[in-house]
This record gives C-alpha cells, structure tokens and sequence, in this order.
C-alpha cells in the first residue's frame, strides 16, 4: 500500500465538495472552507479517515472476512470491477436490486441460477436445444450477468460494505445497517456521515478521487491477504 499524502489528495481532486447550498450541516466538521460557492473538504482529516479505513480494511482481510465494493455510477463501473477483482472482493457496479443482503435466500437463487446457466454455455448444452430456447437462455444468462456477475462467489451476506456514493447507494447502505454490515463510505458533502462505520470525507463525483481512495482500500485488503498467508 502505498504511503497516503496530502499532495496525492489534492492533486486528485479528493478536496472538491458539492455547491455550498446542497450540503448536509452534519458534514460541517469536516468542511475546510467555502471558495465560490463550493465547499472544501479538510483533507488532514480525509487523509486520517483514509489511513483508518485502510487499516480496518486490511486486518478484515486477515481474518479472512469478504468485502462487498457498491459503486453504480457509469464513469466508475469499470474501476469498481478493475478494484474489487484485485484484492478478490465482490462487488455491485451496475444496479443495487432491493433484498440484495435482506432478502438473500432470493438473491442466491439468482446467483445459482447465473451459475448453472454458465456451466451450461461452456459444456455447449445451449446448441443440443431448440433454437427459441436456447436463445431465451443465452438473454436470461446476459440479464443475469448484468446484475449478479459481481458476486456469482459470494456465499454469504458479505461482512464489509464499501461504499462510493452514500447518496446513490442509499438502498444497499439501509440494508446492511438493519444487519448490522460495517460500512466504509466515501462522503461528500451533502452526505450523512452517521450512516457510515467509516466515513472518507471526499469528492464522490471525480473518477480520479474515487480512484485513488479504492485502490487504496483494495490494496490494503490485499496486504491483509498476504498477512494471513504468513501465518
């Protein structure tokens, strides 16, 4: 893992909140200043709350707990995959859909399902069938895909949510606290820090921010993992 600077911070653009107007007062504390109408964050404090989550994240690891990575927004799907499949978290880059950890006897039987109907198209079953059929399965294996490919390993509810936009992932965040998840949460601004275990004071809109914060995180799970191996 790389050493967490100020200057890394700032030059990712980590600082920039919302529009003074759109923010959350329980964010105040860890708002710098305002400059034109934009409010700062204080990134001694984000560097601090980064540096905890990274150690949290990285002594989960080690115990061999699972990370779920929840990021929805377009510009960031691909990072969240690219991240999360590094340090072998799962992870939701598409579509948050309701029951997701609540109702998970439901959710694993779409995750089974995912499975089964791949293990199928690499055996080549899809071509023994009628041609009608075999492509009403080939579209109920892409929709699939497109929800669930994220966590076609995943056992169980996960035991730590990371989170990239509290606003957006609002559904997933409400779920895992009624479970009592553990959740790391980038927040801007207009965010609620009291519904995050973790909060990282940051920009949730830059892609370049929210890069620098989760390969952060996914490189401490991944030191986490060579700890356990070590032992």
């Amino acid at each position: 893992m790389a050493k967490i600077e100020l200057a890394q911070l700032l030059d990712a653009g980590v600082h920039f909140g919302h529009k003074a107007h759109r923010w959350n007062p329980k964010m105040f504390p860890y708002i710098y200043a305002e400059r034109n109408g934009i409010h700062i964050l204080d990134l001694i404090q984000t560097t601090e709350f980064l540096k905890r989550a990274c150690d949290f994240s990285k002594r989960a690891s080690a115990k061999k707990q699972t990370f779920l990575f929840v990021g929805t927004k377009k510009q960031a799907a691909s990072l969240i995959a690219i991240e999360a499949q590094k340090c072998g978290a799962f992870y939701i880059n598409h579509r948050w859909l309701g029951g997701m950890l609540t109702n998970w006897v439901t959710i694993k039987s779409r995750i089974d399902r995912l499975n089964d109907l791949e293990q199928q198209e690499k055996s080549n079953s899809f071509d023994t069938l009628p041609k009608k059929e075999a492509a009403n399965l080939k579209k109920e294996l892409e929709k699939l895909k497109k929800y669930f490919n994220g966590v076609k390993g995943m056992k169980k509810v996960p035991d730590i949510l990371v989170i990239i936009d509290q606003k957006r992932e609002i559904i997933a965040i409400k779920e895992a606290l009624s479970l009592n998840i553990p959740i790391i949460s980038i927040l801007d601004t207009n965010c609620d820090p009291d519904l995050a275990t973790i909060p990282i004071p940051g920009n949730d809109d830059s892609i370049r921010s929210i890069k620098y914060i989760i390969q952060n995180i996914s490189d401490s799970i991944c030191l986490g993992q060579q700890n356990s191996l070590k032992t």
